[in-house]
């Protein structure tokens, strides 16, 4: 039987008190609990003899990382997606990444209903119409749109995508979707199936839950929100490199769409002089979909599961696999 108690854990910043517990009391573990980036002096010297990773997802592991780690045997990310990490290369080094699936679903997709609700009703704008003075002035917002009778197009209804349906039905929404395979519960799920185009076209409200992949990467350029309606709502709440940013930006410019909500944007962080944050039409909050106490201890609980089930050389409660 493995001594994990003998097995090296190094984390590449401060970990949440839930994780921290469990792999301090269970391996040797060398956390950066301090916050902030761990000095890269540092860090090296744990990837040099450490047999597991913590990972919060501000390492970019490929091969020249791996050089550093001859010991490594699992790593962890704290988070569903990873395209900061070489999954290939991993798998060739023999080293397993666990992600953490699933436990963050409804947090997610609250949040992509509340940027929905956002890009109809000017929630944030209106506070800060009110915070500025200008209610006070009796000047006006302007008005909003109702979500009843909308068609909400989500674009990628994995996990996430069909936790927004009754969400969005419930605000007697129709939601029409698109992925690279139709799924076999549409009807159960009182949604339809749109070819890409058809749903640019046809949706109100567009809300992309896809990952990140090089399929994906820059879908929403240019040519996709010429497809869109003037009176379209875009919300990302998936990744920022899935849209090209400044065909977002002339979108809204121009008038091309109505609104943005996104969570996600590329850069991230976006510089408080982006051209983003000119414009009145659109709402970003600062990739918090995940960010509740409860979502965030459980990703943490997950990602110390998969790193004791990595070093005592089991199958990963939540293995990432590689794709064709």
């Amino acid at each position: 039987m493995t001594d994990l108690k003998k097995m090296t854990v190094a984390a590449s910043g401060k970990l949440r008190q839930v994780a921290y517990d469990i792999l301090n009391e269970q391996t040797r573990l060398l956390s950066w609990q301090q916050g902030g980036k761990v000095p890269q002096e540092q860090f090296d010297s744990w990837l040099a003899e450490a047999e597991g990773l913590y990972s919060i997802g501000n390492i970019k592991v490929d091969e020249a990382f791996l050089d550093k780690t001859p010991k490594l045997k699992v790593i962890a990310q704290a988070s569903v997606g990873y395209d900061n990490i070489d999954i290939a290369a991993c798998s060739a080094h023999g080293i397993a990444v666990g992600n953490t699936p699933g436990v963050l679903v409804d947090a997610v997709a609250d949040l992509a209903y509340g940027l929905i609700l956002d890009s109809a009703r000017s929630i944030a704008r209106g506070w800060r119409h009110v915070e500025s003075g200008k209610w006070g002035e009796r000047k006006g917002l302007g008005f909003g749109v109702d979500l009843a009778g909308k068609t909400l197009g989500i674009v990628g209804l994995g996990d996430i995508g069909s936790a927004v349906v009754p969400r969005a039905q419930a605000s007697k929404m129709k939601v029409i979707y698109h992925n690279r395979h139709r799924r076999a519960d549409e009807a159960a799920l009182g949604i339809s199936y749109a070819g890409f185009d058809d749903l640019l076209q046809t949706a109100d409200f567009v809300l992309v839950t896809v990952n990140l992949t090089p399929a994906t990467a820059g879908m929403f350029n240019e040519e996709a929100f010429a497809k869109m309606k003037p009176t379209a709502r875009f919300i990302n709440i998936s990744r920022g490199r899935v849209v090209e940013t400044q065909a977002l930006y002339e979108a809204l410019r121009s008038g091309q769409i109505a609104y943005a909500a996104i969570d996600v944007v590329e850069p991230e962080p976006l510089p408080g002089d982006h051209p983003l944050l000119t414009l009145s039409n659109i709402t970003v909050t600062p990739h918090i979909a995940a960010s509740t106490v409860e979502t965030r201890d459980a990703m943490a609980k997950l990602a110390a599961a998969n790193i004791l089930a990595g070093l005592a050389g089991d199958p990963l409660p939540a293995q990432v696999q590689i794709k064709d």
